[in-house]
């Protein structure tokens, strides 16, 4: 284990606080869609399915819309603890967030959020009684990519392939909300 940490060179970055949430809203900004992971599912299989946030606030927290009736709600009020995946291939970042989901119907939040893509699964548009929002506080979480963007990443690994000698083309690092 000793011998292939030596050989491969990545920057740690821890972030806290402001930095944490800033780094969380840039990877959510630029890609929305994520795996949302809940703790409890009925076959113990620690459900994921693709979600796509419907917003990001100043102080990291996601929101999303969701069926009121949906087994990821019913997952959701057994145990509140949740988990997010989001990947931007085209720069190689990767984003894991864990902490806690609540389920709502507030109806200025369900305005807010709404935009036309949603009608395909609540048809009876922004007053549906099946739409609920649901609100992901982050607490923790740990973050994966480059340094200087995917290109050059792969233009480092194919000269540190070459010579011999790793190049450093990554960062990551915890993230404490």
């Amino acid at each position: 284990m000793d011998t292939l940490n030596k050989e491969i060179k990545h920057s740690i970055e821890n972030l806290t606080g402001k930095e944490a949430v800033k780094k969380i809203r840039e990877m959510v900004d630029s890609s929305s869609l994520c795996f949302f992971q809940t703790e409890v599912s009925f076959d113990d299989s620690q459900s994921a399915r693709p979600m796509s946030v419907q917003k990001s606030d100043e102080d990291g927290t996601l929101w999303f819309l969701s069926a009121i009736d949906s087994a990821k709600n019913e997952e959701i009020n057994k145990n509140s603890r949740a988990r997010l995946l989001f990947q931007k291939p085209s720069s190689m970042e990767f984003l894991e967030l864990q902490g806690n989901a609540e389920i709502s119907q507030n109806k200025e939040m369900i305005h807010e959020l709404w935009d036309s893509i949603a009608k395909n699964w609540f048809p009876k548009g922004k007053d549906d009684p099946r739409i609920s929002v649901i609100k992901f506080n982050p607490q923790a979480g740990h973050y994966w990519g480059t340094k200087n963007g995917a290109g050059l990443a792969g233009v480092k690994m194919l000269f540190g392939m070459i010579t011999g000698k790793p190049m450093d083309v990554g960062v990551e690092g915890e993230l404490k909300i």
